[in-house]
């Protein structure tokens, strides 16, 4: 469901600009050489470029040659691949000498007794290029250029040496052997090398997706992978349908696929530097320094072979960092236990920093027979890293330390584990808490230590709580009938409540019991979390004390409890003026909290910071800012692995603002899906109405009310009675009127506007406004219908509200012209326009500046999509060229296309912009 554009293909994720480059340098260099490690996507890229069958419909000429690893070592194997399949009728063309040559090299004949004659081979490559290049463009491939046998490198070197200029050619081939092959084949033309770089997390996330695998795993499978899709494609089926916690490199459980990859990128690097790379993959932060001082004298020479090979990167301070955390998984996991021990006893030596250097010998020693010594300067290095914040060290150290407690002191190594589990949460690394946890659970300890483990584990679940019924129904029975501790599991249940079973009513009353239980045992921070949690709850049901809850929250956490309390009050306080759209107040707010959450250290309420950050400035129609905020909270969540539903429906918000509808629709889509695999009702609610919102703007009506109406059988829907929580009561009307369906808006409105009025929510109450005029217009009172909307448009720039002003005024426009008023409308338009213009609202601004469709249709909301993403690249180059003035000819010319495809093509591109000539065209695709 959703936009009408050319499905990529899912290895394409991620490269359209690359794809850009690389067709533009064709184009005006005729030589290309992408260059990659294997997997990257190079053969993929080569394929959307080349796509054969379409080149061969508009006159041009494909030769694609892919050879394989075993042809490097057959004389003449790639030459014959090439003549295989050039057309016959350019070889029935070739003088006698030449087409014999050719006959032997595909072995259509025996060699004559003197052997083949490699001039004639030679002369008949070239030859069959000038002649098909007579005819039409000519794209020579060389795929996996890397076994391209001596002999036929020779020959198509001298092929392409002379070949006119309509002989374009593009190779791709490993990036350790680059650009050697292609400067072979080349000669002193030289081609224009285009490195494929890694996927970022995102797009590792949305390959991910596009493969049906689980999204919640795409930041730890990005670091895994090093953003390689074939690796990460590799992880992602070996973690499939688990619930692995993965961070750290030799944590990964590598499945046969990814570890069968990551051997193959090691067989690149000579053998003699493998223990070079064992030791920086067990270093933290491995420099060539240290690795000189741990007593490989071959560092240097050993890295270069690795960087070569794409498997680390050597910073200019000598910092080394895999390209791949599969790579030191690997080189860990095959390594023997005497191997590692060497290489932490060499570490710890090597290192400056003390609390590493510990690491490295609690790492070097058998657990069974480490000193209770060494488990102390454990401890000291565990209260050293929570003096610097780095609680994820914390962790790690703490876990070492219980694991080599001596024999019979069990207390000290629970409560060691208890530390470990603690800072586990702090730092939201769910690895690290669920061994702490398992290895707590796993020992005879006092209800306390097994509540403490399994909190641990809620707290670092993040969205996905809806599988942890057992640890919740566990956690209260080791709560017992102690205040505190029952208050403890239950105020985590009603995050459970509200975001798994999406019943804010029972949330509600599992927040008030936490809230009484937490102040009757004193516990002041479960009491503040408490009050948090419901006020929450309240102004989710619409209760009048809602406002009073969030202010006694606020009012217990100043009394003396930490400055960063994770889901404090004061977020919740700036997410209810974001909801009141209390905009400037939310904003600047936010941007005070970020520092210190920053200094803190406090990751995930950073992120939730930054989502809305990102939510107020997109409706406050500060775009460029949403935008950057919206990418940096989807970043670090990734990276840190967190749920990626809030994230993703975040960025569909700042880029329906001021990015792209189909970006916006691609991210919402994203939300989706991973909301529903983590059963979050509250995020699978927020992205149906983003993916519903964007429809809807692109004129998807029936596909807008199929997805919003699906939020009205969500059971949190039933359950949320303020419509400024959880928002889509307008877009569903405003879809009903657009759809055809009136009488369902004006029920919707019905119950709406009494409830949005009796709880003050103006701007709700206004967005309803917005779809009354519309109503009024749709069942014939349009005068009525034109001055409300104009009175609402006003209303909203009173609010701050730019973007809304802009679609209301969008709305106004279709109704002048429907009343044949066209000079009004234009006005509207172009007032329009301007709002969006003002602030950045880039998708909102083309709608106002397009064209109106052949028919009468209507480009705004309910209208069409948005201009040139309808198109397919072929398409929207050439709508490009020629929306800035180009003739069909030039077209032609510079497109290697025939004018007849020109022309053809542009009745498409007209087709589906809806407009009738190259000024409209001009105007649709002015932002492309």
């Amino acid at each position: 469901m959703g936009l009408e554009r050319e499905t990529p293909r899912p290895a394409l994720v991620g490269r359209g600009d690359l794809l850009d480059h690389l067709e533009k340098t064709l184009r005006d260099h005729g030589r290309a050489a992408l260059t990659g490690p294997p997997g990257i996507g190079k053969t993929a890229l080569v394929a959307a470029v080349v796509r054969p069958e379409e080149r061969r419909a508009r006159g041009e000429t494909v030769l694609w040659l892919a050879p394989e690893e075993e042809d490097r070592d057959i004389p003449g194997a790639g030459a014959a691949g090439l003549l295989d399949d050039v057309p016959e009728a350019a070889v029935r063309e070739l003088p006698r000498p030449q087409r014999t040559a050719v006959a032997v090299a595909r072995r259509e004949t025996e060699a004559p007794a003197a052997g083949q004659d490699r001039v004639a081979l030679r002369l008949a490559v070239a030859q069959v290029l000038r002649l098909l290049a007579a005819e039409g463009p000519v794209l020579l491939v060389v795929d996996n250029a890397q076994w391209l046998d001596p002999e036929s490198s020779a020959l198509l070197r001298f092929a392409l040496h002379k070949a006119p200029p309509a002989v374009r050619a593009l190779v791709a081939e490993r990036q350790h052997t680059s650009p050697l092959h292609a400067e072979n084949l080349f000669g002193h033309i030289g081609p224009r090398v285009v490195p494929v770089p890694p996927l970022g997390a995102d797009h590792v996330a949305a390959l991910l997706a596009d493969h049906e695998l689980p999204a919640r795993l795409a930041g730890r499978i990005h670091r895994a992978s090093g953003g390689n899709p074939r690796l990460a494609l590799a992880i992602g089926r070996s973690l499939a349908g688990t619930r692995t916690f993965v961070h750290h490199a030799d944590e990964l459980p590598l499945g046969g696929e990814a570890r069968a990859a990551a051997r193959h990128m090691l067989a690149e690097v000579p053998a003699g530097a493998h223990p070079t790379l064992l030791l920086a993959a067990l270093a933290t932060g491995p420099t060539t320094t240290v690795l000189r001082r741990a007593g490989r004298a071959s560092a240097e020479a050993d890295l270069a072979a690795a960087e070569r090979a794409g498997l680390v990167t050597v910073g200019e301070n000598g910092a080394v960092a895999f390209t791949a955390g599969v790579v030191p998984a690997t080189l860990a996991a095959e390594a023997d236990w005497a191997e590692r021990a060497a290489c932490h006893t060499a570490l710890a030596r090597a290192v400056g920093d003390p609390v590493q250097a510990v690491r490295h010998r609690a790492l070097a020693a058998d657990p069974r027979g480490a000193g209770a010594e060494l488990a102390a300067e454990l401890d000291r290095a565990v209260e050293s890293c929570r003096r610097r914040g780095d609680h994820a060290l914390a962790a790690e150290l703490g876990l070492l330390a219980a694991e080599r407690t001596p024999a019979g002191r069990s207390e000290e190594e629970v409560a060691r584990l208890l530390g470990a589990a603690a800072d586990a949460a702090r730092a939201a690394r769910p690895d690290l808490s669920k061994r702490a946890a398992d290895a707590i659970l796993a020992r005879d300890v006092p209800p306390a230590a097994r509540l403490r483990a399994r909190l641990a584990i809620l707290d670092t679940a993040f969205q996905g709580l809806t599988d942890l019924d057992e640890t919740f129904s566990h956690a209260l029975a080791d709560a017992g009938d102690d205040p505190s501790m029952r208050a403890a599991v239950l105020v985590r249940l009603v995050w459970k409540q509200q975001l798994a079973d999406g019943d804010s009513a029972a949330a509600r009353a599992t927040a008030e019991e936490a809230y009484r239980l937490a102040l009757a045992a004193g516990d002041r921070e479960t009491a503040v979390l408490a009050a948090t949690a419901r006020a929450r709850t309240s102004r989710a049901l619409g209760e009048p004390e809602a406002a009073a809850h969030t202010e006694e929250a606020l009012t217990v956490w100043r009394e003396g409890l930490p400055p960063a309390l994770r889901n404090g009050p004061r977020l919740l306080a700036l997410r209810h003026a974001l909801f009141d759209d209390r905009l400037t107040e939310a904003r600047e707010g936010l941007l005070a909290l970020l520092p210190e959450l920053e200094r803190l250290g406090s990751t995930e309420d950073l992120v939730a910071a930054l989502r809305s950050l990102a939510e107020a400035e997109a409706r406050q129609g500060q775009c460029a800012a949403a935008l950057a905020h919206a990418r940096r909270a989807v970043s670090i969540a990734l990276e840190a692995g967190f749920s990626p539903g809030p994230l993703w429906y975040s960025a569909a918000l700042a880029e329906t603002a001021g990015g792209s509808f189909r970006r916006a629709a691609d991210y919402a889509r994203r939300s989706l899906r991973a909301s529903l695999e983590e059963g979050d009702q509250v995020f699978l609610h927020c992205s149906l109405y983003a993916l519903g919102r964007v429809q809807l703007a692109m004129g998807e009506t029936a596909l807008a009310l199929e997805t919003l109406d699906r939020i009205r059988d969500l059971p949190i829907t039933a359950l949320t009675t303020d419509p400024s929580v959880l928002r889509w009561h307008e877009e569903l009307a405003e879809a009903y009127v657009a759809g055809g369906e009136p009488e369902k808006a004006a029920a919707l409105l019905a119950d709406t506007v009494p409830v949005a009025r009796r709880l003050g929510r103006t701007t709700v109450l206004t967005a309803l406004d917005r779809v009354r005029g519309q109503y009024l217009a749709a069942t014939g009172d349009p005068d009525a219908g034109a001055e409300l909307l104009r009175e609402t448009a006003d209303r909203f720039t009173g609010h701050g509200l730019p973007i809304e002003a802009g679609r209301t005024l969008l709305a106004l426009a279709r109704i002048e012209r429907r009343r044949r008023r066209r000079a009004s409308a234009q006005a509207v338009l172009r007032e329009a326009a301007g709002v969006f213009d003002r602030v950045g609202a880039r998708p909102w601004a083309r709608l106002a500046g397009g064209a109106p469709p052949r028919g009468g249709a209507d480009p705004f909301p309910g209208g069409s999509a948005e201009p040139a993403e309808r198109l397919t690249e072929a398409e929207r180059r050439l709508a490009l060229i020629v929306g800035q003035g180009a003739s069909n000819q030039e077209a032609a010319a510079r497109l290697f296309l025939s004018v007849k495809t020109v022309e053809a093509r542009l009745t498409r591109i007209y087709r589906k912009l809806g407009v009738r000539g190259r000024a409209q065209l001009a105007v649709a695709v002015r932002d492309e």
